[in-house]
């Protein structure tokens, strides 16, 4: 089976991204180096409730409130992350980004030489959540590394 000594994971701790994790651990063997890309979809940035927020200093505290519970969430998942890799001897960094997640994936590869990329599949339709619609022909254009997609987990 391939073993890859450089690997770019792009996953958020949703089902399918933890599938993405499980492939990528897979593919390490002990002092492999994981690359973990963390995009928070720039949508959030607008999400101020404003049908029911009607002054400033409320927008502004809900904003707050939205950005604090992201971040904790991103924290405890790279903290589970970490105890991972480490159990593991992988080399572990991470990279936690707002935008566009297919144009962050790009930035982020073409920062760094991987051997291999590997990602979480679209949620299918029916799954609660938000469903990427990132995984198109130009995204796969725009990699320079090979692409592993791990399967959405049924069951």
């Amino acid at each position: 089976m391939l073993k890859a000594k450089k690997i770019l994971l792009a996953s958020h701790g949703t089902p399918g991204g933890r599938a993405a994790e499980r492939m990528a651990f897979s593919l390490c063997r002990a002092g492999s180096h994981l690359t973990h890309l963390i995009v928070v979809p720039d949508f959030w940035k607008g999400m101020m409730g404003d049908d029911w927020l009607n002054n400033a200093s409320t927008r502004d505290i809900f904003a707050n409130y939205v950005e604090s519970q992201l971040e904790r969430e991103v924290r405890k998942h790279i903290r589970r992350m970490m105890r991972e890799t480490s159990r593991r001897k992988i080399r572990y960094d991470f990279d936690v980004v707002i935008g566009k997640p297919g144009e962050c994936l790009v930035a982020c590869a073409k920062k760094g030489r991987f051997d291999l990329i590997v990602m979480g599949s679209k949620r299918p339709k029916g799954k609660t959540g938000y469903r990427s619609h990132m995984l198109d022909e130009k995204l796969f254009r725009s990699l320079r590394a090979p692409v592993m997609i791990a399967p959405y987990p049924h069951g």
